[in-house]
């Protein structure tokens, strides 16, 4: 007999492949503030979450260019990667970030790793956003 797992008030909870198949997900450790100041809650492809910032470095971490913290991932005719640049445009010229552009088509590589979630966001070398990117975790990233 299997015994489901019980929550502090006795009640039963999925676990496991289960809950993630339910959507049932860990909440985030701590919001984020109006400010921004806190840290926040990234999805992870396990069903649960994590908060901050990466600690290990991304594929990215030593091609980018030096003074880059931002790197957009897309390719021409993209409209998703247009809205995309323009929120990465607008907070990096607001934080004084600097921050570069690359079409997945030109490497074999990019296209591969890359082609279904363009455009995709690096900061830091580390892999941030993929289809859209939102501003509050953008400019989370770049503070923390």
């Amino acid at each position: 007999m299997v015994v489901a797992p019980v929550d502090q008030a006795g009640r039963e909870r999925p676990a496991g492949a289960v809950a993630r198949a339910v959507g049932v997900v860990a909440p985030a450790a701590e919001p984020v503030d109006e400010a921004g100041s806190a840290g926040v809650a990234v999805p992870v492809g396990t069903g649960r979450w994590r908060t901050g910032r990466a600690v290990r470095r991304g594929p990215y971490a030593g091609v980018m260019a030096d003074d880059a913290r931002i790197l957009l991932l897309g390719k021409p005719g993209c409209h998703l990667c247009d809205d995309a640049r323009a929120v990465i445009a607008k907070v990096a010229g607001e934080l004084g970030v600097a921050w570069e552009e690359r079409d997945i088509t030109a490497s074999e590589e990019d296209t591969r790793l890359y082609w279904d979630q363009i455009p995709v966001t690096f900061v830091d070398g580390v892999q941030h956003d993929f289809w859209r990117v939102d501003e509050r975790r953008l400019r989370v990233a770049l503070a923390g």
